[in-house]
């Protein structure tokens, strides 16, 4: 990617993240997801909170990084526990296919994501115009979390789904764990997944496998970043 794309693609994210602000009303107990634009969003709310144009919002973070994050900027944070409510929830996507479907994942947030995605009343996503694709899996691999025991059993039945699996190794060239020490495997496909729905169910039957990056219609809406402003799409009644 060219230094004018990423600049390009920079100012997408921040014009989405910020967007987002506007779904937020006071009061509001949020999902705070993960990843570079939700970044722009979390730096929008805690200017808000800051100034007083916002108050009494409090979220639940889906990974270690956005905690961090939300403590730098004055957000409060809370556990996702009975009683706790979620009005609203804000998130990245690595793809997003014209029926709002989703791949998400690729910075290893993606259980708690779904986990504070299904708490929420609803679920909005910002990203940036290249993450917008005409089938998923044409420009990243799905990921799936994987329990440690016997991950490597996994492989071939990811190979008959017709899946490359690719498990995902650290910066350090170690196996990479999440948040909740798990392995990742990244599964791609050629030219894409040509079934996401039952890709999905055959992930999710698979003792071992606790989380899929395919988020099937539950964005309620999606706010893409362009050269142009941000563009909101909604989903469409069934």
């Amino acid at each position: 990617m060219n230094a004018a794309r990423v600049r390009s693609s920079e100012s997408e994210k921040e014009g989405a993240g910020r967007a987002a602000l506007a779904e937020v009303t006071s009061g509001m107990t949020l999902g705070l997801g993960t990843g570079s634009t939700v970044r722009f969003f979390l730096e929008s709310l805690g200017e808000a909170l800051s100034s007083g144009r916002i108050r009494d919002v409090r979220g639940v973070a889906t990974s270690r990084d956005t905690e961090t994050r939300c403590a730098l900027l004055g957000i409060p944070v809370v556990e996702l526990d009975d009683g706790v409510e979620l009005d609203l929830s804000v998130d990245g996507a690595d793809e997003v296919s014209p029926s709002l479907d989703l791949v998400k994942g690729l910075g290893g947030a993606l259980l708690r994501e779904r986990i504070v995605v299904q708490a929420a009343r609803r679920f909005v996503v910002v990203v940036d115009s290249a993450k917008e694709v005409a089938a998923l899996g044409e420009k990243v691999p799905v990921p799936v979390e994987v329990l440690p025991f016997g991950w490597r059993s996994h492989l071939s039945f990811f190979r008959a789904l017709g899946a490359d699996p690719c498990p995902r190794e650290g910066p350090d060239g170690e196996l990479a764990r999440t948040d909740n020490g798990n392995y990742l495997v990244d599964l791609r496909f050629f030219p894409r997944i040509p079934d996401p729905e039952r890709l999905e169910r055959e992930l999710r039957g698979r003792a071992g496998v606790v989380g899929t990056g395919l988020f099937l219609q539950v964005a309620d809406r999606v706010l893409v970043g362009t050269v142009g402003g941000v563009v909101a799409r909604e989903r469409r009644p069934a």
